[in-house]
């Protein structure tokens, strides 16, 4: 009996608490035998209600009993004493309840609500809403918050949280906090701070509580609005509970209502909505709203459910404004931040027009969904139908005996191809040939995939497609000085080309050859003119190539077979104009599978290429339209007649100050780009950028150039990432430690030329280069033994040998008429050298050269200082003209030459070099070596 008047003491406090939404809790627990429960009223006296039990079992009573968060009792031991009378007033006492009814109504009603802990998932009994709850546990959640009279399923699998949850429910306390969190990514089912979760969220019910050990379920039930006050402290609890200090050695024992860390309870405040009247705004804004939810429900079924829910509520729900605020919000997908601050105003005309905006961007949404989803539904169901009557008339052709395997898909998708393509007569005629052996042959045959693949290939070309070009002249004269310093010889005669077509409307084709150098942009320039004429870029290499089928393509009986490049070219580009660029054209391979070098003259045949013929498709192509760009270093070894059906653009090497632009506007900012590196943080004064073209870069290029930019700047962001250095300039005095030491330590052979040495002027493959002459005496002319005789070093070639024994012919003749007293070739034996002796040297341009080093030697006299030439002499002394004069010229201003003597023969090529080259060169023609000589040799 005793332990059955605890309970209903217990439960006469829990019905206290729900009633007058005060908490209860344990006021004393000393042992087993005397259990004292108090319940805080909010503006009320204390009431103690007190039973003693001579056992209480944690079996019977599965309570833990815990100090809620109120304020100090003031005077409650006195009332305590009063309280703790015989057991026969008590009993009395227990007999009646607060409310006036008797033990058994009490016990009668309390049965019913009992709370059920027998099984691992419980329904909470109904009860009454707490007007004012303010400790509540933190339930963080992600995503879309909770609105009033909304419920929402989550669930939990933090120990600390599920325990306290727990340990609530058996108290008959199932409320509990919703709270946004402000970091969407996090995960967890707690937090560390209040600061973690927005302060505004949700006073909710737990309706019903699934426990499965190592997680909870919970369905919350959102009543009202709440804002965060505080974080709660459980030691403030305790001591408010109790009214007074309690003494050090219980302080010191484990309280039994203690909720170990990380879970945070907060203390919290209703939050009000601000009072408003029903005015005509307020009317309007929820008609509106109700009008749009209607317009949602009537396109996404999806809201049906929750709107039924609504008219459960009653009508009271959509006349209420801030109801009805609260339910559009949460029909919508917005997003958290925008459902929060619906929520978070108090303003109720305001609130309505958050949630009306929400609901007009979700009707955008389903409108747009709905119409999304009819698109679909009509594609597949016409997909489907049409799927339906090929399989129906494929199943009919099969049974009639009209058609074995499924070859139709085939057929149509080629047909698909050609249909707005203007393709031949004779080449549809073979599509349609190809396409009825296709119907034909057995899916599994080998025919039936080379065929397959004809046609593949055959539909695949764009027959009649062109790309519209681009007949702007100023903006294509604008890309190619943005992308290109100089090539103006390239850049004139690309412009000469729009102009013509735009004169005569229609799309041009040609066939150029840019020769020069390597590292003078000749590939990267094509790129630039693909841009420019707004053209498809396509670029393949020949060099080293040794297979006709390169070009042509195999024939179709081989297995692999495959088209030539130009017709691979085509299907990549889909368009009949391209630009191709042939690379290294002068490098072609030649095998025992033919000259590919020959078949080229077809491809590049203005001519011959509109009826193009490739091996594996068999039928014309017109490939006149198409405008091919060959590159090359040399013409030496490209063949004849290839070169007859090519317009050959020489491009020269760079002088210094070339350089110097090319690498300030392009290679440096790029360089800097592809390193990382700030404008601020690296310096490349023009003093290091003339030293680094002078002693490590000479070359006609810039590619050498671009290497050493590059490492310059991968050093710099070195030193930059290791903190190092803030800023790294570059100097002369400290390029070294960037580059390496100098390549070109000084810029000539000679400082000063002695008797018997000249310089020459040379071209090579790399550009122009100047070259020394040398020529010495083997053995003394005074001695007896002495014999005239000539000697060649150097690894000069069968030209170039030719023209020393006719420059020893002339300088014998040139000297016996202006000097017949010298009888020095009459007795000399000498040695002629061309230094550096590793590199094979050839051609008749160095004869003005070896005739005056042997006159120079001849008469012990040193030749003018700094002064180069070139130009081959004949026996009777005639200056011949030569190449390469832009190159040598080049190659003479960077060694430092300031006298240049050309024959008379290459003015016109001189005359056309820019000025910057030409600014500031000596320059003499000389139609014979006597005019020469009179420079070479002043004083004579």
């Amino acid at each position: 009996s005793n332990q059955r008047m605890a309970l209903v003491a217990l439960r006469r406090g829990v019905r206290l608490s729900r009633h007058l939404s005060a908490p209860v809790y344990c006021r004393r627990f000393t042992d087993l035998t005397n259990v004292e429960l108090v319940v805080k009223f909010p503006n009320q006296r204390w009431q103690s209600l007190t039973s003693r039990a001579r056992k209480l079992s944690d079996a019977i009573l599965p309570v833990r009993c815990r100090f809620c968060s109120s304020a100090a009792n003031n005077g409650g031991d006195e009332r305590d004493n009063g309280d703790e009378r015989d057991g026969d007033e008590k009993d009395s006492d227990d007999k009646k309840d607060v409310d006036g009814t008797s033990r058994e109504a009490v016990e009668e009603k309390d049965q019913d609500e009992q709370i059920s802990v027998g099984g691992p998932g419980f329904a909470l009994s109904a009860v009454n809403v707490p007007e004012v709850f303010p400790n509540v546990p933190v339930i963080a959640i992600n995503r879309h918050p909770v609105f009033p009279r909304f419920m929402k399923m989550i669930e939990i699998s933090d120990a600390s949280l599920m325990d306290l949850i727990r340990r609530k429910a058996k108290l008959g306390q199932p409320w509990v906090g919703v709270f946004l969190k402000k970091d969407s990514s996090h995960e967890g089912d707690t937090v560390a701070d209040v600061s973690d979760v927005y302060p505004v969220g949700i006073f909710a019910h737990v309706s019903e509580l699934h426990d499965m050990n190592d997680r909870m379920r919970l369905l919350l039930m959102g009543h009202r609005r709440i804002k965060i006050s505080e974080k709660y402290e459980e030691s403030e609890e305790l001591s408010q509970s109790d009214g007074t200090e309690k003494p050090e050695s219980e302080e010191t024992q484990p309280s039994l209502d203690a909720v170990a860390e990380p879970l945070l309870m907060v203390v919290t405040e209703n939050m009000e909505s601000q009072p408003f009247e029903s005015n005509q705004e307020i009317k309007a804004l929820q008609a509106e709203v109700i009008k749009t939810i209607r317009d949602i429900v009537a396109l996404n079924p999806l809201f049906r459910e929750a709107l039924s829910n609504l008219m459960e509520s009653g009508k009271r729900v959509v006349d209420h404004p801030a109801y009805l605020a609260d339910f559009g919000a949460a029909l919508t997908s917005a997003e958290s931040a925008q459902l929060q601050e619906v929520l978070e105003e108090e303003d109720i005309s305001k609130r309505l027009l958050l949630t009306l905006e929400l609901l007009k961007k979700e009707l955008a949404i389903v409108t747009l969904q709905q119409k999304l989803g009819k698109e679909v539904e009509e594609k597949i169901g016409k997909t489907q139908r049409k799927y339906l009557l090929q399989e129906q008339l494929k199943i009919i052709k099969r049974e009639l005996g009209l058609e074995k395997d499924d070859k139709d898909a085939v057929a149509d998708k080629f047909q698909e191809r050609i249909k707005d393509s203007v393709v031949p007569d004779a080449v549809r005629d073979v599509i349609e040939e190809e396409l009825q052996k296709l119907s034909y042959l057995d899916n599994h045959s080998a025919e039936f995939s080379v065929t397959r693949n004809y046609l593949d290939w055959l539909t695949s070309i764009p027959w009649g497609v062109h790309s519209e070009e681009n007949f702007d002249i100023s903006r294509a004269r604008e890309i190619l000085d943005e992308d290109h310093y100089g090539l103006q010889d390239i850049k004139e005669r690309i412009l000469e080309f729009i102009a013509v077509s735009q004169l005569n409307k229609s799309v041009q084709g040609k066939i150029l050859c840019f020769v020069g150098p390597p590292g003078v942009g000749k590939t990267s320039i094509a790129r630039s003119i693909a841009r420019a004429l707004n053209r498809k870029y396509f670029r393949f290499s020949v060099g080293g190539m040794t297979d006709v089928a390169e070009i042509k393509g195999h024939r179709r009986t081989y297995v692999g077979a495959m088209p030539g490049k130009a017709i691979q070219c085509l299907k990549k580009t889909q368009t009949s104009n391209p630009l191709v660029v042939i690379d290294e054209v002068d490098k072609i391979g030649r095998g025992f599978q033919g000259d590919p070098a020959s078949a080229l003259l077809e491809l590049l045949d203005p001519e011959q290429n509109s009826g193009f013929l490739d091996h594996y498709l068999d039928v014309p192509v017109d490939l006149s339209k198409v405008l091919f760009i060959c590159t090359g270093n040399v013409t030496d070894t490209i063949p004849g007649p290839l070169q007859d059906r090519m317009e050959i653009i020489q491009v020269s090497g760079y002088v210094e100050d070339e350089k110097k632009a090319i690498a300030q506007q392009y290679l440096i900012p790029v360089a800097r780009t592809a390193s990382g590196v700030k404008e601020s943080e690296v310096d490349i004064t023009e003093d290091a950028l003339a030293s680094l073209i002078k002693q490590y870069c000479r070359e006609s290029g810039v590619r050498n150039l671009q290497k050493h930019v590059e490492k310059i700047f991968r050093k710099a962001a070195l030193q930059i990432v290791e903190k190092t250095e803030e800023t790294v300039a570059i100097t002369p005095d400290n390029l070294h430690k960037f580059v390496g030491n100098p390549v070109f330590l000084s810029d000539r052979m000679y400082d000063s030329t002695p008797p018997g040495v000249v310089m020459g002027l040379a071209w090579t493959a790399m550009g122009g280069s100047t070259l020394y002459v040398e020529s010495a005496l083997k053995h003394s002319v005074e001695g007896e033994k002495s014999e005239p005789s000539l000697e060649t070093t150097g690894q000069l070639g069968a030209v170039m040998q030719e023209s020393a024994k006719i420059a020893y012919t002339f300088a014998k003749s040139f000297l016996s008429k202006h000097q017949p007293d010298n009888k020095f070739f009459d007795k000399a034996a000498i040695h002629i050298h061309v230094p550096a002796g590793a590199t094979p040297k050839d051609g008749p341009s160095a004869g003005c050269t070896i005739v005056s080093a042997l006159l120079s030697l001849a008469m012990n006299k040193s030749a003018r200082q700094n002064i180069a030439m070139t130009g081959e002499v004949s026996l009777t002394g005639k200056v011949l003209p030569v190449g390469g004069i832009k190159e040598k010229t080049i190659a003479a201003r960077r060694d430092g030459v300031t006298c240049v003597v050309i024959p008379e023969g290459n003015r016109k090529d001189y005359e056309e070099l820019p000025d910057f080259i030409r600014e500031g060169m000596e320059v003499h023609f000389a139609e014979n070596y006597r005019d020469l000589y009179t420079i070479l040799f002043p004083q004579q």
